[in-house]
């Protein structure tokens, strides 16, 4: 064998390891963040609205945070399962998230209409409660179908399919997040300017994610190829939803979608 052989298979890198003994409590974790940071969130709101003696919610949205909270519930179980190394059992309740995946993308999509629909005309009191934050709630949706189903293609493959699915979920938890850490980006950034706008709704989970590939650099010494792809696609994702957000062109397209134009 020629020394250009030998030198350029030295050089060649190791395939990422598909296991660490690290991972066990790493993504239970993650899986901690997370409810954590949707349950303060939200749970904030919920006891705001109920102090103020807002209106109802719409019936939808309870079906949507079920179906949510029913999403974290499985990813609970799932990581659970494989600290307890029942695969079979992780397996087969697998297809059972994969079928409550595109339910939650429709309810997410009908939920974010109906609730502006039902707002349409009337005062605004947060960001999240703006027309224009549709582009956001829709770009979440399209980002969660895009993570899932790479997911659901990746089953095989352990290592791809986790992170998939964590940066899945972490997309959608950015409303979570946002609800009690947006606050206090908007009193260090501003609430104007682009980059205020993107790390008000995307810089707590945003950070989260970049955790998972300096994970991987301390444990493995190289990023996984799905994980790059993935933080590719999850930030042109952000970067259109909020150049959208923030157009003036996208108002009459959100009008139609909710059906007041």
């Amino acid at each position: 064998m020629s020394e250009a052989v030998l030198g350029a298979a030295a050089k060649r890198k190791p395939p990422f390891a598909p296991y660490h003994k690290w991972d066990r409590d790493f993504f239970l974790i993650y899986v901690v963040l997370i409810w954590f940071g949707v349950v303060v969130g939200f749970g904030s709101d919920l006891i705001r609205h109920v102090r103020t003696g807002e209106a109802p919610y719409p019936l939808i949205v309870h079906f949507h945070a079920a179906a949510f909270s029913g999403w974290l519930a499985l990813l609970t179980v799932q990581v659970l399962l494989i600290r307890a190394r029942r695969q079979d059992i992780h397996r087969k309740l697998g297809m059972a998230a994969m079928a409550l995946a595109p339910v939650m993308v429709v309810l997410g999509i009908a939920t974010a209409v109906t609730v502006h629909r039902a707002l349409f005309g009337l005062p605004v009191t947060k960001p999240t409660q703006n027309l224009a934050f549709l582009a956001i709630q829709l770009t979440d949706m399209l980002a969660f179908a895009t993570l899932t189903a790479a997911a659901f293609v990746q089953r095989r493959n352990p290592s791809a399919h986790k992170r998939l699915i964590l940066l899945a979920t972490l997309y959608i938890a950015d409303a979570g997040f946002g609800r009690w850490l947006g606050g206090s980006i908007v009193a260090l950034l501003g609430a104007d300017g682009f980059w205020p706008t993107y790390a008000r709704i995307y810089l707590p989970c945003g950070l989260l994610m970049l955790g998972i590939g300096g994970y991987d650099l301390i444990t493995r010494k190289r990023l996984h190829p799905v994980y790059v792809a993935a933080i590719g696609w999850i930030f042109v994702l952000q970067l259109t939803a909020v150049t959208l957000n923030r157009s003036p062109l996208w108002k009459p397209l959100a009008l139609q979608l909710i059906g007041q134009g």
